[in-house]
Protein backbone atom coordinates (compact mmCIF):
# COMPACT_ATOMS: atom_id res chain seq x y z
CA UNK A 1 0.00 0.00 0.00
CA UNK A 2 3.00 2.05 0.02
CA UNK A 3 2.07 4.10 3.33
CA UNK A 4 -1.72 4.55 2.20
CA UNK A 5 -4.01 3.79 4.10
CA UNK A 6 -6.85 3.32 1.57
CA UNK A 7 -6.84 1.15 -1.00
CA UNK A 8 -9.21 -0.46 -3.36
CA UNK A 9 -8.69 -3.73 -4.56
CA UNK A 10 -12.53 -4.54 -6.56
CA UNK A 11 -15.28 -3.02 -8.33
CA UNK A 12 -17.55 -1.71 -6.52
CA UNK A 13 -19.40 -3.53 -4.77
CA UNK A 14 -17.26 -5.87 -4.50
CA UNK A 15 -18.46 -9.67 -5.19
CA UNK A 16 -19.12 -10.54 -1.17
CA UNK A 17 -20.72 -6.78 -0.80
CA UNK A 18 -23.18 -7.30 -4.05
CA UNK A 19 -24.11 -10.54 -2.66
CA UNK A 20 -25.34 -9.22 0.56
CA UNK A 21 -26.55 -6.01 -0.58
CA UNK A 22 -28.87 -7.97 -3.18
CA UNK A 23 -29.80 -9.81 0.60
CA UNK A 24 -30.45 -6.50 2.42
CA UNK A 25 -32.80 -5.38 0.31
CA UNK A 26 -34.90 -8.63 -0.28
CA UNK A 27 -35.35 -8.49 3.76
CA UNK A 28 -35.40 -4.99 4.89
CA UNK A 29 -37.49 -1.83 3.57
CA UNK A 30 -34.94 0.58 1.29
CA UNK A 31 -35.91 4.09 3.13
CA UNK A 32 -31.99 5.16 3.90
CA UNK A 33 -30.47 7.85 1.53
CA UNK A 34 -28.00 7.57 -1.13
CA UNK A 35 -24.24 5.59 -0.13
CA UNK A 36 -21.69 4.36 -2.31
CA UNK A 37 -22.15 0.73 -2.47
CA UNK A 38 -20.04 -0.54 0.10
CA UNK A 39 -21.10 -2.87 3.10
CA UNK A 40 -18.71 -2.20 6.09
CA UNK A 41 -17.02 -5.05 7.98
CA UNK A 42 -14.54 -3.58 10.50
CA UNK A 43 -13.37 0.68 11.25
CA UNK A 44 -10.35 1.68 13.14
CA UNK A 45 -10.18 5.29 13.82
CA UNK A 46 -10.31 7.01 10.79
CA UNK A 47 -10.08 3.63 8.25
CA UNK A 48 -12.78 0.99 7.13
CA UNK A 49 -12.47 -2.44 5.77
CA UNK A 50 -15.66 -3.61 3.68
CA UNK A 51 -16.93 -7.21 3.22
CA UNK A 52 -14.16 -7.56 0.20
CA UNK A 53 -11.18 -6.19 2.19
CA UNK A 54 -11.52 -3.10 0.55
CA UNK A 55 -10.06 0.06 3.11
CA UNK A 56 -10.84 3.48 3.15
CA UNK A 57 -10.76 6.65 4.51
CA UNK A 58 -14.10 8.19 6.40
CA UNK A 59 -14.92 11.40 6.21
CA UNK A 60 -18.16 10.53 7.56
CA UNK A 61 -17.66 9.70 11.25
CA UNK A 62 -20.84 7.80 10.75
CA UNK A 63 -22.85 10.54 10.09
CA UNK A 64 -20.95 12.75 12.56
CA UNK A 65 -20.95 9.99 15.37
CA UNK A 66 -17.53 8.78 15.89
CA UNK A 67 -15.85 11.27 17.20
CA UNK A 68 -13.54 9.64 18.68
CA UNK A 69 -12.89 7.08 15.69
CA UNK A 70 -14.29 3.61 15.05
CA UNK A 71 -13.62 1.36 17.83
CA UNK A 72 -11.64 3.37 20.15
CA UNK A 73 -9.84 0.62 22.27
CA UNK A 74 -10.52 2.41 25.41
CA UNK A 75 -14.25 2.95 24.76
CA UNK A 76 -14.71 -0.95 23.72
CA UNK A 77 -12.98 -1.99 26.65
CA UNK A 78 -15.62 0.21 28.44
CA UNK A 79 -18.15 -1.42 26.82
CA UNK A 80 -17.41 -5.06 26.76
CA UNK A 81 -17.22 -4.92 30.93
CA UNK A 82 -20.52 -2.92 31.34
CA UNK A 83 -22.39 -5.69 29.13
CA UNK A 84 -20.80 -8.43 31.44
CA UNK A 85 -22.14 -6.65 34.21
CA UNK A 86 -25.15 -5.39 33.77
CA UNK A 87 -26.98 -4.62 30.23
CA UNK A 88 -30.41 -2.90 31.54
CA UNK A 89 -31.92 -2.06 34.57
CA UNK A 90 -34.61 0.82 33.17
CA UNK A 91 -34.78 3.90 35.57
CA UNK A 92 -33.19 2.31 38.45
CA UNK A 93 -29.96 4.06 39.56
CA UNK A 94 -26.55 2.25 38.92
CA UNK A 95 -22.98 3.53 39.93
CA UNK A 96 -22.42 4.04 36.18
CA UNK A 97 -25.38 6.64 35.68
CA UNK A 98 -24.90 8.52 38.19
CA UNK A 99 -20.97 9.18 37.43
CA UNK A 100 -21.96 9.45 33.63
CA UNK A 101 -24.24 12.51 34.65
CA UNK A 102 -21.56 13.73 36.96
CA UNK A 103 -18.97 13.84 34.14
CA UNK A 104 -21.29 15.41 31.61
CA UNK A 105 -22.39 17.87 33.92
CA UNK A 106 -18.62 18.83 34.65
CA UNK A 107 -18.15 19.66 30.67
CA UNK A 108 -21.62 21.45 29.75
CA UNK A 109 -21.22 25.26 29.63
CA UNK A 110 -21.00 26.41 33.25
CA UNK A 111 -24.24 27.96 33.80
CA UNK A 112 -25.83 24.21 32.95
CA UNK A 113 -26.38 22.24 36.25
CA UNK A 114 -28.62 19.81 35.23
CA UNK A 115 -29.25 16.45 32.19
CA UNK A 116 -31.15 13.62 31.60
CA UNK A 117 -30.45 10.86 29.65
CA UNK A 118 -32.62 9.68 26.80
CA UNK A 119 -31.25 6.99 23.77
CA UNK A 120 -31.66 9.25 20.81
CA UNK A 121 -31.02 13.02 19.47
CA UNK A 122 -34.86 13.11 17.89
CA UNK A 123 -35.56 11.98 21.35
CA UNK A 124 -33.63 14.90 22.95
CA UNK A 125 -35.07 17.38 20.99
CA UNK A 126 -38.75 16.01 21.41
CA UNK A 127 -38.36 16.77 25.30
CA UNK A 128 -36.78 19.92 24.61
CA UNK A 129 -40.33 21.06 22.56
CA UNK A 130 -42.16 19.82 26.08
CA UNK A 131 -40.21 21.30 28.47
CA UNK A 132 -40.18 24.70 27.27
CA UNK A 133 -44.18 24.09 26.61
CA UNK A 134 -44.38 22.92 30.56
CA UNK A 135 -42.17 25.72 32.18
CA UNK A 136 -43.95 28.26 30.55
CA UNK A 137 -47.39 27.35 29.75
CA UNK A 138 -47.43 27.80 25.98
CA UNK A 139 -47.35 25.83 23.05
CA UNK A 140 -45.94 27.72 20.41
CA UNK A 141 -42.01 26.72 19.22
CA UNK A 142 -39.78 28.79 16.48
CA UNK A 143 -37.64 26.56 14.57
CA UNK A 144 -36.16 27.69 11.13
CA UNK A 145 -36.39 27.26 7.12
CA UNK A 146 -33.65 23.93 6.90
CA UNK A 147 -33.71 23.21 10.46
CA UNK A 148 -33.52 19.78 11.46
CA UNK A 149 -34.17 17.97 14.40
CA UNK A 150 -35.16 14.67 13.60
CA UNK A 151 -38.10 13.00 12.42
CA UNK A 152 -40.40 12.16 15.20
CA UNK A 153 -43.21 14.22 15.13
CA UNK A 154 -42.63 17.18 17.57
CA UNK A 155 -38.67 17.00 15.96
CA UNK A 156 -39.96 17.27 12.30
CA UNK A 157 -42.50 19.87 13.00
CA UNK A 158 -39.52 22.35 14.14
CA UNK A 159 -37.54 21.77 11.32
CA UNK A 160 -37.25 23.61 8.20
CA UNK A 161 -36.82 20.71 5.89
CA UNK A 162 -39.18 18.77 3.31
CA UNK A 163 -38.64 15.14 3.35
CA UNK A 164 -38.93 14.38 7.19
CA UNK A 165 -42.72 15.76 6.97
CA UNK A 166 -44.12 14.97 2.98
CA UNK A 167 -46.92 13.04 3.05
CA UNK A 168 -47.79 12.57 6.63
CA UNK A 169 -50.35 14.60 7.40
CA UNK A 170 -50.65 18.10 9.60
CA UNK A 171 -47.56 18.33 11.33
CA UNK A 172 -46.99 19.68 14.90
CA UNK A 173 -49.88 22.81 15.79
CA UNK A 174 -47.78 25.72 16.74
CA UNK A 175 -44.27 25.40 14.65
CA UNK A 176 -43.69 28.41 13.53
CA UNK A 177 -40.61 28.25 11.18
CA UNK A 178 -38.20 31.48 9.85
CA UNK A 179 -35.59 31.64 7.73
CA UNK A 180 -31.88 30.87 8.47
CA UNK A 181 -29.19 32.98 7.33
CA UNK A 182 -27.09 31.23 4.08
CA UNK A 183 -25.12 33.68 3.05
CA UNK A 184 -23.96 31.46 -0.15
CA UNK A 185 -27.44 31.83 -1.28
CA UNK A 186 -28.88 35.15 0.62
CA UNK A 187 -31.23 37.52 -1.23
CA UNK A 188 -29.19 40.35 1.04
CA UNK A 189 -25.60 38.94 -0.03
CA UNK A 190 -22.98 37.74 2.40
CA UNK A 191 -22.38 40.81 4.25
CA UNK A 192 -22.57 39.29 8.18
CA UNK A 193 -24.33 42.85 9.49
CA UNK A 194 -27.05 42.75 6.34
CA UNK A 195 -27.33 38.69 7.30
CA UNK A 196 -28.33 39.05 10.58
CA UNK A 197 -30.60 42.38 9.94
CA UNK A 198 -32.66 40.50 7.44
CA UNK A 199 -32.66 37.52 9.40
CA UNK A 200 -34.07 39.05 12.21
CA UNK A 201 -36.40 40.81 10.23
CA UNK A 202 -38.07 37.53 8.84
CA UNK A 203 -37.89 36.49 12.44
CA UNK A 204 -40.21 39.18 13.81
CA UNK A 205 -42.47 38.83 10.54
CA UNK A 206 -42.74 34.98 10.85
CA UNK A 207 -43.88 35.37 14.60
CA UNK A 208 -45.94 38.55 13.77
CA UNK A 209 -48.38 36.83 11.01
CA UNK A 210 -48.54 33.38 12.65
CA UNK A 211 -48.12 33.45 16.03
CA UNK A 212 -51.38 33.29 18.65
CA UNK A 213 -49.66 34.81 21.44
CA UNK A 214 -48.40 31.87 22.90
CA UNK A 215 -44.35 31.56 22.54
CA UNK A 216 -42.87 28.44 24.38
CA UNK A 217 -39.62 28.76 22.93
CA UNK A 218 -36.78 29.01 20.33
CA UNK A 219 -35.05 25.74 19.36
CA UNK A 220 -31.68 26.40 16.62
CA UNK A 221 -29.02 24.14 15.20
CA UNK A 222 -25.87 26.36 16.00
CA UNK A 223 -25.30 25.44 12.33
CA UNK A 224 -28.04 23.66 10.08
CA UNK A 225 -26.16 20.28 9.85
CA UNK A 226 -28.72 18.21 7.39
CA UNK A 227 -29.23 21.72 5.37
CA UNK A 228 -25.58 21.48 4.33
CA UNK A 229 -23.64 22.85 7.23
CA UNK A 230 -24.59 26.26 6.90
CA UNK A 231 -23.08 28.54 9.41
CA UNK A 232 -24.41 31.93 10.45
CA UNK A 233 -22.80 35.24 10.94
CA UNK A 234 -20.68 35.11 13.89
CA UNK A 235 -23.25 37.45 16.28
CA UNK A 236 -26.31 35.64 14.79
CA UNK A 237 -26.99 33.29 18.06
CA UNK A 238 -26.08 36.05 20.55
CA UNK A 239 -28.96 37.94 18.92
CA UNK A 240 -31.28 35.59 18.75
CA UNK A 241 -30.54 34.63 22.54
CA UNK A 242 -31.01 38.44 22.93
CA UNK A 243 -34.83 38.33 21.51
CA UNK A 244 -35.70 35.05 23.19
CA UNK A 245 -34.62 37.08 26.74
CA UNK A 246 -37.17 39.89 25.71
CA UNK A 247 -39.95 37.88 24.74
CA UNK A 248 -39.68 36.36 28.20
CA UNK A 249 -39.19 32.53 25.89
CA UNK A 250 -36.84 29.44 26.49
CA UNK A 251 -33.74 29.92 24.14
CA UNK A 252 -32.49 26.24 23.33
CA UNK A 253 -29.74 24.97 21.03
CA UNK A 254 -30.00 21.62 19.21
CA UNK A 255 -26.47 20.16 19.38
CA UNK A 256 -27.03 16.50 18.60
CA UNK A 257 -24.62 17.30 15.29
CA UNK A 258 -22.28 19.99 16.67
CA UNK A 259 -21.43 19.15 20.03
CA UNK A 260 -18.24 16.83 21.33
CA UNK A 261 -15.37 19.11 19.61
CA UNK A 262 -16.82 18.53 16.49
CA UNK A 263 -16.25 22.64 15.66
CA UNK A 264 -13.02 23.14 17.79
CA UNK A 265 -14.59 23.52 20.83
CA UNK A 266 -17.24 21.21 23.32
CA UNK A 267 -20.03 22.94 22.10
CA UNK A 268 -20.89 24.54 19.02
CA UNK A 269 -22.66 27.48 20.24
CA UNK A 270 -19.53 28.18 22.27
CA UNK A 271 -18.64 30.33 19.80
CA UNK A 272 -20.84 33.09 21.16
CA UNK A 273 -21.24 34.54 24.30
CA UNK A 274 -24.63 32.68 24.50
CA UNK A 275 -25.98 30.84 27.57
CA UNK A 276 -29.19 28.58 26.35
CA UNK A 277 -31.19 27.64 28.61
CA UNK A 278 -31.87 23.82 27.28
CA UNK A 279 -29.46 22.02 25.12
CA UNK A 280 -30.20 18.37 23.17
CA UNK A 281 -26.93 16.01 23.05
CA UNK A 282 -26.69 13.35 21.03
CA UNK A 283 -24.12 11.77 18.40
CA UNK A 284 -21.21 11.97 19.78
CA UNK A 285 -21.96 11.25 23.05
CA UNK A 286 -22.29 7.51 22.61
CA UNK A 287 -19.77 7.24 19.35
CA UNK A 288 -22.13 4.54 18.41
CA UNK A 289 -24.14 3.18 21.04
CA UNK A 290 -27.02 4.68 20.88
CA UNK A 291 -27.05 7.49 24.03
CA UNK A 292 -28.73 10.97 24.02
CA UNK A 293 -29.50 13.33 26.62
CA UNK A 294 -30.65 17.05 27.61
CA UNK A 295 -29.36 19.76 29.63
CA UNK A 296 -30.15 23.08 31.30
CA UNK A 297 -30.35 25.26 33.85
CA UNK A 298 -32.20 24.18 37.21
CA UNK A 299 -34.57 26.40 36.86
CA UNK A 300 -35.56 26.19 33.41
CA UNK A 301 -36.11 22.18 33.96
CA UNK A 302 -38.10 22.98 37.21
CA UNK A 303 -41.02 21.89 36.04
CA UNK A 304 -40.29 18.65 35.14
CA UNK A 305 -40.99 16.33 38.49
CA UNK A 306 -40.93 12.91 39.01
CA UNK A 307 -42.30 10.32 36.24
CA UNK A 308 -42.32 13.15 33.99
CA UNK A 309 -39.38 11.79 31.77
CA UNK A 310 -38.17 8.44 30.85
CA UNK A 311 -36.22 6.66 28.30
CA UNK A 312 -36.66 2.53 27.89
CA UNK A 313 -32.99 2.24 27.58
CA UNK A 314 -32.12 5.82 28.32
CA UNK A 315 -29.18 6.00 30.86
CA UNK A 316 -28.42 2.49 31.07
CA UNK A 317 -24.86 0.74 32.25
CA UNK A 318 -23.96 -0.02 28.51
CA UNK A 319 -24.20 3.84 27.60
CA UNK A 320 -23.81 5.07 30.66
CA UNK A 321 -20.12 3.43 30.64
CA UNK A 322 -19.91 4.91 27.05
CA UNK A 323 -20.57 8.72 28.03
CA UNK A 324 -17.52 8.06 30.71
CA UNK A 325 -15.04 6.77 28.46
CA UNK A 326 -15.70 9.10 25.66
CA UNK A 327 -15.24 12.28 28.14
CA UNK A 328 -11.92 10.73 29.15
CA UNK A 329 -10.62 10.11 25.75
CA UNK A 330 -11.91 13.45 24.47
CA UNK A 331 -10.22 15.21 27.18
CA UNK A 332 -6.74 12.95 26.78
CA UNK A 333 -6.52 13.38 23.53
CA UNK A 334 -7.41 16.97 23.58
CA UNK A 335 -9.51 16.02 20.16
CA UNK A 336 -11.22 19.65 20.42
CA UNK A 337 -7.81 21.16 19.61
CA UNK A 338 -7.04 18.44 16.76
CA UNK A 339 -10.31 19.38 15.34
CA UNK A 340 -9.68 23.25 15.30
CA UNK A 341 -5.66 22.11 13.77
CA UNK A 342 -6.26 19.33 11.17
CA UNK A 343 -9.50 21.43 10.61
CA UNK A 344 -7.29 24.28 9.29
CA UNK A 345 -5.34 21.98 7.03
CA UNK A 346 -8.30 20.74 5.59
CA UNK A 347 -10.00 23.45 5.05
CA UNK A 348 -7.54 25.64 3.63
CA UNK A 349 -6.77 22.75 0.87
CA UNK A 350 -10.63 22.81 0.04
CA UNK A 351 -10.21 26.10 -0.60
CA UNK A 352 -7.43 25.61 -2.93
CA UNK A 353 -8.98 23.11 -4.86
CA UNK A 354 -12.35 25.42 -4.89
CA UNK A 355 -10.34 27.74 -7.01
CA UNK A 356 -9.62 25.19 -9.56
CA UNK A 357 -12.73 23.73 -9.93
CA UNK A 358 -16.06 25.06 -11.89
CA UNK A 359 -18.22 23.07 -10.17
CA UNK A 360 -17.48 23.90 -6.21
CA UNK A 361 -19.60 26.71 -5.04
CA UNK A 362 -18.73 27.28 -1.65
CA UNK A 363 -16.15 25.59 0.88
CA UNK A 364 -17.78 26.13 4.30
CA UNK A 365 -17.16 25.12 7.91
CA UNK A 366 -15.30 25.30 11.14
CA UNK A 367 -12.87 22.81 12.94
CA UNK A 368 -13.79 19.17 11.28
CA UNK A 369 -17.14 20.02 9.83
CA UNK A 370 -17.02 21.54 6.53
CA UNK A 371 -19.89 21.71 3.51
CA UNK A 372 -18.51 21.35 -0.05
CA UNK A 373 -21.61 22.65 -2.23
CA UNK A 374 -21.41 21.17 -6.18
CA UNK A 375 -22.88 23.60 -8.51
CA UNK A 376 -23.66 23.22 -12.54
CA UNK A 377 -21.96 26.64 -13.32
CA UNK A 378 -20.26 28.67 -10.41
CA UNK A 379 -22.42 32.34 -11.86
CA UNK A 380 -26.04 30.45 -11.53
CA UNK A 381 -25.45 28.42 -8.54
CA UNK A 382 -27.76 25.77 -9.78
CA UNK A 383 -27.39 23.19 -7.60
CA UNK A 384 -25.37 19.74 -8.82
CA UNK A 385 -27.33 16.88 -6.97
CA UNK A 386 -26.38 14.27 -9.91
CA UNK A 387 -22.69 15.52 -9.42
CA UNK A 388 -22.57 15.00 -5.92
CA UNK A 389 -23.79 11.79 -6.55
CA UNK A 390 -21.25 10.77 -8.75
CA UNK A 391 -18.63 12.44 -6.73
CA UNK A 392 -19.52 9.85 -3.47
CA UNK A 393 -19.45 6.83 -5.88
CA UNK A 394 -16.34 7.85 -7.28
CA UNK A 395 -14.32 8.96 -3.79
CA UNK A 396 -15.24 5.50 -2.94
CA UNK A 397 -13.85 3.63 -5.85
CA UNK A 398 -10.91 5.59 -4.83
CA UNK A 399 -10.57 4.72 -1.06
CA UNK A 400 -12.60 7.98 0.70
CA UNK A 401 -16.50 8.02 2.34
CA UNK A 402 -18.13 10.69 1.99
CA UNK A 403 -22.07 11.12 2.16
CA UNK A 404 -24.11 14.37 1.07
CA UNK A 405 -26.43 17.06 3.03
CA UNK A 406 -28.21 19.96 1.97
CA UNK A 407 -31.48 21.49 0.94
CA UNK A 408 -30.67 20.56 -2.33
CA UNK A 409 -28.82 17.04 -1.76
CA UNK A 410 -25.92 19.06 -3.11
CA UNK A 411 -23.35 19.59 -0.38
CA UNK A 412 -20.37 17.21 -0.25
CA UNK A 413 -20.24 16.58 4.20
CA UNK A 414 -16.79 16.51 5.25
CA UNK A 415 -16.91 15.96 8.89
CA UNK A 416 -14.05 13.05 9.60
CA UNK A 417 -13.12 11.41 13.32
CA UNK A 418 -11.50 13.99 15.44
CA UNK A 419 -8.76 12.03 15.72
CA UNK A 420 -7.59 12.13 12.21
CA UNK A 421 -3.86 13.19 11.71
CA UNK A 422 -2.50 15.80 9.09
CA UNK A 423 -1.00 12.62 7.14
CA UNK A 424 -4.27 10.65 6.85
CA UNK A 425 -6.26 14.71 5.85
CA UNK A 426 -3.60 14.77 2.90
CA UNK A 427 -4.06 11.40 2.03
CA UNK A 428 -7.97 11.77 1.92
CA UNK A 429 -8.00 15.17 0.11
CA UNK A 430 -5.27 13.63 -2.29
CA UNK A 431 -8.40 11.18 -3.23
CA UNK A 432 -11.03 13.55 -3.16
CA UNK A 433 -9.57 16.31 -5.28
CA UNK A 434 -8.49 13.11 -7.98
CA UNK A 435 -12.16 12.11 -7.95
CA UNK A 436 -13.72 15.25 -8.32
CA UNK A 437 -10.89 15.60 -11.40
CA UNK A 438 -12.82 12.77 -12.57
CA UNK A 439 -16.29 13.90 -12.29
CA UNK A 440 -15.75 17.07 -13.59
CA UNK A 441 -14.12 15.58 -16.82
CA UNK A 442 -17.94 13.47 -17.36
Amino acid sequence: MSGKLACVKTPLPGPKGAALLEKWHRFEVNTVGFQAPVVWDTAQGVVVKDVDGNTFLDWTSGVLVTNVGHCHPKLVKAVQEAVARLINNYECPTPARIEAAERLVAHLPPHMDKCFFLTTGSEATESVTRIMKRKTGCFEVIGFHGGFHGRTYAAAGVGGLTNPKKGYGPTMPGAIRVPFPYSYRSPVGDDPGKLIDFAMTMLEEGVRANSTGSLAGMMVEPYLGAAGFIFPPDGYLAELQKWCRAKGIVFAVDEVQSSYGRTGRMWGHQWEAVEPDLMAIGKGIGNGIPTAAIAGRTETLSGMGPGDMSSTVGGNPVSSAAVIAILEIMDEEKLSENALAVGKVIKDRLLAIQDKSRIVGDVRGRGLVMGVELVKDRKTKEPAADLTRKLIVRAAEKGLLIGSVGIFGNVIRVAPPLVINEAQAHESLDIFASALADVEKR
